[in-house]
């Protein structure tokens, strides 16, 4: 499952690493490009939670084979995509398909581990994602400089079926220890304000992550005028803290429990210096700041995550991961036209501003609503928790 989030970071990325190229070349804007990121986001919102329950009811190994396979065509088909339009769909395509990612990894590890080595079972997991994040300009940036990024597209939306070919042996037995309670819908507390605390910390609390992966590129480039073969020597900068902050954060909740608001908080206070970035006098200062903000907003993924995990019953973990991260994909498609538009008009402190405001709405909203209602009664014993 750490590999599969791998290959589907390395898709979804692609389109970011050459983004100054490829709009030199289609003459598409940077609220364009946002509008073309808002396809994939909002199809990967809808897929995150369609693809929860499929797996909570087809079981990880039938669903990660359909998933993969419909993504791993449109990362494909990015190689025939000209305009907006073209771009769109098949970003629209490779959406609804990775929205299978992390519902599948969650799924994946309260099935194969024990409730004491989750916290890092997720982060091995989910750290896939940042790791594709560090790899794809290694990966993407020679073969576009050589094969234009035409190649670059086709050569990574192959990687899937690689995949696949590997899933066949090594997921026998992977559902054998699915629980035997099937997922009803019509028992997912869906108005209890603990779902509302959990979309709050994950898609507000996280949103810089989607500001820095899909926009780094082209700050770099339009405010230091770095090309795209010194964006690919250096872009892998940023996710490393991304990457690092899984293990961190999981670590510390295998250790000393789940402190989620000590936690939390100090995942907001590390992030707050995002909002200075625009004020940074080199470039290298500036993949510093993308670097530790990762490494923190990061720490609202997992530790949301993780709460939830408790929280809610363990039937709808698949959906629950779903609705996470189909949140925080809301957010991206949202603000990501938003974004372009300020980067058009170089308002790029108010873009990193606002990034920061997020996070902290999202910290804040969290320790509200997680105070409000009941315990979910529904639980076993040994998950169930107070709010914090």
């Amino acid at each position: 499952m750490m590999l599969v989030s791998f290959i589907s970071y390395v898709d979804r990325n692609t389109l970011a690493i050459l983004a100054p190229t490829i709009l030199h070349d289609t003459h598409l804007s940077a609220e364009q490009y946002g509008l073309i990121i808002s396809c994939f986001s909002i199809t990967y919102m809808i897929g995150n939670p369609l693809w929860g329950i499929l797996l909570d009811r087809l079981g990880v190994r039938l669903g990660m084979n359909i998933a993969v396979g419909v993504w791993s065509l449109a990362a494909i088909a990015h190689t025939w995509a000209s305009g907006v339009f073209s771009f769109g769909l098949a970003r629209g395509v490779l959406g609804a398909g990775e929205g299978a990612t992390f519902p599948g990894g969650l799924r994946t590890v309260t099935q194969t581990l024990p409730p004491e080595k989750r916290g890092r079972g997720l982060a091995l997991a989910y750290s896939g994602g940042s790791l594709g994040a560090i790899i794809t300009p290694f990966i993407v940036t020679p073969i576009a400089l050589h094969f234009g990024w035409h190649g670059a597209f086709l050569v990574t939306g192959c990687l899937g079926f690689l995949w696949l070919i590997l899933w066949q042996f090594i997921s026998r037995g992977v559902d054998q220890h699915a629980p035997t309670k099937r997922a009803n819908l019509r028992s997912m507390p869906w108005t209890h304000p603990a779902l509302a605390a959990y979309i709050a910390a994950y898609a507000l609390g996280a949103m810089p992550l989607g500001l820095i992966l899909y926009s780094s590129s082209l700050y770099l480039h339009t405010k230091f005028g770095w090309d795209q073969a010194m964006l690919g020597k250096v872009l892998w900068i940023p996710p490393l803290g991304w990457e690092i902050s899984y293990f961190v954060w999981g670590t510390l909740l295998d250790r000393y429990g789940p402190r989620h608001k000590g936690l939390m908080l100090a995942s907001l206070i590390i992030t707050l210096p995002l909002a200075f970035t625009d004020s940074l006098p080199s470039g290298y200062w500036v993949l510093a700041s993308f670097f530790v903000a990762m490494f923190a907003v990061a720490g609202f993924v997992v530790l949301s995550v993780n709460w939830a995990a408790r929280v809610f019953p363990s039937e709808h973990i698949g959906l629950i991961s779903g609705v996470g991260a189909g949140s925080w994909s809301a957010m991206v498609a949202i603000s990501s036209p938003w974004i372009g538009r300020l980067f058009d008009h170089a308002e790029y402190q108010t873009a990193f501003r606002l990034a920061v405001a997020c996070s902290i709405a999202g910290y804040l909203l969290w320790r509200f609503l997680s105070t409000l209602g009941t315990p979910l009664v529904n639980m076993p014993q040994d998950n169930r928790v107070k709010p914090c």
